[in-house]
């Protein structure tokens, strides 16, 4: 059996052994090699060639972002799952790093150095496969499928994402125009205290207001809301957001489809719902209630998406109204505000 091949990066040797401890538990799966730091990673990186490293957010000398920054100089495109630390600085180290093209994180459940990190054992096992997949995926051609195209005027757009997500929303809000002449209202499948700073920073980066959703506020035009990690979003009757800790949907919370299902009842055939990268089914049963209120329904390509999960999940509902690659969504969402 062909193993996957790890390098694990942290500054802490307790964490080191921990997660190397996970990773070699699995019959797929070795450690390679370990590194102190982003340093230990560029000397080690080009001479064992691993299919995936894991990278600590915040360590001395080179940072995550330091190293993710010199991987990319040198053409090195070997995924990279960041582990970050539940705290303002790494949330935001962590969002920059997602931006520079990491291919996921996990939170550390309890500070940089945790005992009870084995409780995200299966999310850091299930992205390491995953980010090996994707490297490994058989590319394909972009390409645009119109079952149905948009009748009348709009009220509100509803954006679904997961792994790649972050990504995949900065290119699509950082060049949304100021005026857009309706609410977005988006679930980025995130744990609590990175969707501030990832909406703090789509705000500081894009034309348009960008904020991460507070229960009970009024949902106004020309504005982005985040759904806070840890608490589904929803659209109350009277067109206000309203957070909540009901059970996880798909392992998740927030869920896509429970913002997605709240918005068909209100906004009906005024609404647009967007399935971006993803893994999982998430935002597939949402799709179906916008459509069955008469919305207007659109998953992401496979050609653009990191991973192509939800929106395949969403596509294969037989309710997509249109397929769309990354680069097009954002056209797409500016022509429908205008009609």
């Amino acid at each position: 059996m062909e193993k996957i091949r790890v390098l694990v990066v942290d500054d802490s040797a307790l964490m080191r052994r921990i997660i190397s401890d996970m990773i070699n538990q699995e019959e797929d799966m070795e450690v390679v090699s370990v590194a102190r730091n982003g340093e230990e990673l560029l000397q080690k990186i080009e001479v064992l060639k691993p299919d995936v490293v894991t990278l600590d957010v915040e360590m001395p000398k080179m940072n995550g972002v330091q190293a993710l920054k010199e991987l990319k100089k040198r053409g090195l495109e070997t995924p990279v799952i960041m582990l970050s630390s539940i705290t303002t600085e790494g949330a935001c180290i962590t969002i920059e790093c997602l931006e520079l093209g990491a291919f996921d994180f996990i939170s550390k459940p309890s500070g940089s150095i945790s005992l009870d990190i084995n409780k995200v054992k299966n999310e850091l096992i299930q992205k390491i496969k995953s980010s090996y997949k994707n490297k490994n995926k058989v590319v394909v051609k972009p390409k645009t499928i119109v079952r149905k195209s948009l009748e009348g005027s709009l009220e509100a757009i509803v954006i679904g994402a997961s792994t790649g997500g972050p990504k995949a929303l900065t290119t699509v809000i950082t060049n949304l125009p100021e005026h857009l002449g309706l609410p977005i209202l988006v679930v980025q499948h995130m744990p609590i205290g990175f969707t501030r700073a990832f909406s703090e920073r789509l705000n500081n980066n894009s034309k348009i207001r960008v904020v991460e959703a507070e229960n009970g506020i009024k949902i106004e035009k020309d504005t982005v809301y985040i759904a806070q990690g840890g608490s589904h979003m929803e659209v109350s009757l009277d067109k206000k957001i309203r957070l909540t800790k009901d059970p996880s949907i798909w392992g998740v919370r927030p869920a896509v489809d429970k913002l997605f299902i709240s918005a068909s009842k209100v906004y009906k055939n005024k609404l647009m719902s967007i399935v971006l990268t993803g893994m999982g089914k998430d935002g597939a049963n949402g799709s179906i209630e916008v459509k069955k209120q008469g919305g207007f329904t659109i998953s992401e390509d496979e050609s653009t998406c990191t991973i192509y999960g939800m929106p395949k999940a969403a596509f294969e509902t037989g309710i997509i109204d249109e397929v769309l690659p990354l680069g097009q969504v954002l056209s797409k969402i500016v022509k429908s505000s205008m009609k």
